[in-house]
């Protein structure tokens, strides 16, 4: 028996494997008619080197990460999507990727990128990839 799912969630950062996850996650989504749900996650840590927060900062960054999300659904939706939900939100990547976002929004699949943008946080942190993969609750597939 073929699993199906109702409502795949993609984690999207701007990196090439955030984008080929993505097209992964549409046809998975066309074989399901399922529902594809955009996030982005922004890193409250990279703000905390800026003296005072700066609101504008954050706000730039937001509607940076807003466009981007946009643009992939707009996509979504030309590629035949016709379910498409979009977050963006400021915490941290690994725990709202992993467990808040998929138990908030009943995911069933996380399809992500095998690395995103930030390699210092690979070396010493460890990658959300592989947070993803050892706390989440539902099925995933990290894509090259």
């Amino acid at each position: 028996m073929l699993q199906e799912y109702k409502k795949i969630m993609v984690g999207i950062d701007g990196s090439v494997e955030s984008a080929n996850a993505f097209d992964r996650a549409v046809a998975v989504a066309l074989r399901n008619d399922a529902e594809l749900l955009l996030v982005n996650i922004i890193d409250l840590r990279a703000f905390q080197s800026i003296s005072t927060y700066d609101t504008m900062v954050a706000e730039d960054t937001k509607k940076g990460a807003e466009q981007l999300i946009a643009d992939f659904a707009e996509e979504a939706k030309r590629a035949g999507i016709t379910k498409i939900q979009t977050r963006v939100e400021f915490g941290s990547p690994k725990v709202m990727m992993a467990t808040t976002v998929p138990k908030e929004e009943n995911v069933d699949l996380i399809m992500i990128g095998a690395t995103g943008l930030s390699y210092i946080e690979r070396l010493f942190i460890g990658s959300v990839a592989q947070y993803v993969t050892a706390h989440a609750k539902c099925d995933i597939l990290i894509v090259r």
